[in-house]
């Protein structure tokens, strides 16, 4: 079948749900494996899915081109891990045509790092312009144990190769009160003096894991307040197009972001819907509704009845989701963050 042209003539109307909110940005998870473990998105002792349940690079391609055709016009790829999918950069050279006939704004990934050495001059020449990596400590005990295994210099090393190779870096940080609650200034202060940005996040209550994510979670309304007490902390209009807020750290001179699920959400801006490694097309994170578009396009569709299914399931995207973390309770929902894609 002949790839989706988002630049065909066609009339496009924007996606809009039934909230008046336009959707601009696809976060697109291509893998639910990862090499890592790390204990708040993932069992110890995952099961992950079949090959045939599994997405084809071509049929990535075809829903990704579908939704920019439709009038997205920024993808994320990623995991799982996306850099242990095989066929990863034919899938991101695919999806450059997007940025080169100026449908797409930007293409990017997230990625744990471990081998952005290997791969990051290639995403370089795709287009890719920025990354965020997801790394929690500087410490390379805790990193060990927090990611069951993983090694933090070939993290870092992953950072400083996708500099050299002029990809902007954001460090994501998740915030965990027992494990790196101390150390999150360190971190900040250390992303900064390389030209990162820094995001911190708050735990979310996705998938089942071996621990209670109440011993976890540490509202960043709390973090805030204790940065504010040695730094002077500016609010800004900076955006990258996803949840996070932004301010200037006027002593680093570097640029925070807080993404704050549960502490204060972000439902009534949101403009992101979520495709899986499998298909199924997730309009909020922290909701149970799905609408299965591998079985549309597998039935024989046409790129019309692709666009009519994805518009039929953004129209039903909810008013916002309700994040809870309480002891004992169950996960908000039963889908890890592994199989979302964040």
């Amino acid at each position: 079948m002949t790839p989706y042209d988002a630049t065909s003539p066609q009339e496009v109307r924007p996606l809009i749900d039934g909230f008046g909110r336009t959707v601009s940005y696809l976060r697109v998870s291509v893998t639910d494996r990862c090499d890592l473990r790390c204990v708040y998105c993932m069992a110890e002792h995952m099961t992950f899915l079949p090959k045939a349940e599994v997405l084809t690079l071509e049929e990535l391609d075809r829903i990704a081109s579908a939704f920019v055709g439709l009038g997205v016009r920024k993808l994320r790829l990623t995991g799982g891990e996306p850099l242990v999918r095989k066929g990863m950069m034919d899938l991101i050279k695919r999806l450059s045509r997007h940025l080169r006939s100026g449908a797409l704004d930007e293409l990017t990934l997230t990625t744990n790092g471990t081998r952005l050495a290997q791969f990051a001059g290639e995403l370089a020449r795709h287009g890719v312009r920025r990354v965020n990596v997801s790394m929690d400590t500087l410490d390379p005990a805790r990193f060990r144990r927090l990611t069951r295994g993983g090694d933090l210099a070939k993290v870092i090393g992953g950072i400083e190769a996708a500099q050299a190779a002029g990809l902007a870096v954001k460090i994501n940080a998740v915030a965990l009160k027992d494990d790196n609650a101390a150390e999150l200034p360190e971190l900040i202060a250390w992303a900064h003096r390389r030209s990162c940005d820094m995001t911190l996040i708050e735990a979310m209550p996705l998938g089942e894991i071996e621990v209670d994510r109440t011993d976890q979670f540490l509202s960043l309304k709390d973090v805030r307040a204790q940065l504010e007490s040695f730094w002077t902390l500016t609010d800004i209009a900076h955006r990258t197009g996803g949840p996070a807020r932004y301010v200037r750290v006027e002593e680093t001179g570097g640029r925070l972001g807080f993404i704050t699920p549960l502490s204060h959400n972000f439902c009534e801006s949101c403009n992101r819907v979520r495709l899986t490694c499998t298909g199924t097309l997730h309009t909020c994170l922290g909701r149970d509704d799905a609408s299965d578009l591998r079985a549309v396009i597998r039935a024989g569709a046409s790129d019309a009845d692709l666009a009519h299914a994805i518009r039929l399931a953004v129209d039903a995207k909810p008013q916002g989701h309700d994040f809870r973390i309480e002891r004992a309770a169950a996960p908000a929902v039963a889908r890890h963050m592994s199989t979302t894609g964040g």
